[in-house]
């Protein structure tokens, strides 16, 4: 099993390097079927474009050769290294997301209930000190330590879009849509 800390601190140096910061390191699937997914973000824009991605893609590779190299398996077995933007419904991982993204959307899931709630969803009240308050919809507001917070994310809603406006739509332009007909065409 990967030592997700120790790559998640690896990777935050080259990720640094080029200014960006480290929202997520993640290991998903199992067997031969697994990916270490890098999430980054530019904190001028929140995003990475694709360029981005594949520019700490590439360094955050050469870090891992050069380790393994050295002698150390950081990541035991065969796997796929996926680094990406977060993404408009992004999740929430670091206490400055939670200030960041107060008065969006959001769920939260739990590691343990809290007034009789495992899962929440609402408005970001925000965070003061390590703790999270959301408005729940059905319970109102909630205060989470963020210790018992197993997961959260933004959900996507018109205003969250228009607070996230695409960097790049290079390509865009070049999609191709096709009707169920012509799809079983070919």
């Amino acid at each position: 099993m990967a030592d997700l800390a120790r790559l998640t601190d690896l990777f935050a140096h080259e990720a640094e390097a080029f200014g960006f910061e480290i929202v997520r390191v993640k290991m998903t699937g199992s067997g031969e079927e697994r990916t270490l997914q890098v999430m980054a973000e530019d904190p001028a824009t929140g995003q990475l474009i694709m360029e981005q991605c594949a520019q700490l893609s590439r360094a955050i590779s050469a870090r891992i050769d050069e380790i393994e190299e050295g002698g150390e398996e950081l990541v035991e077995g065969a796997y796929l290294l996926e680094v990406s933007s977060p993404g408009i419904d992004r999740p929430l991982t670091r206490p400055k997301d939670y200030a960041n993204w107060a008065g969006y959307e959001a769920k939260i899931a739990l590691s343990e209930k809290i007034d009789d709630h495992r899962n929440l969803a609402g408005e970001l009240v925000g965070i003061e000190g390590d703790v999270v308050t959301i408005a729940d919809k059905k319970a109102g507001n909630i205060a989470v330590p963020l210790e018992k917070i197993h997961s959260a994310q933004l959900v996507l809603t018109d205003k969250l879009i228009a607070a996230t406006q695409p960097l790049d739509i290079e390509g865009a332009d070049e999609i191709e849509e096709f009707n169920e007909e012509e799809k079983a065409d070919d």
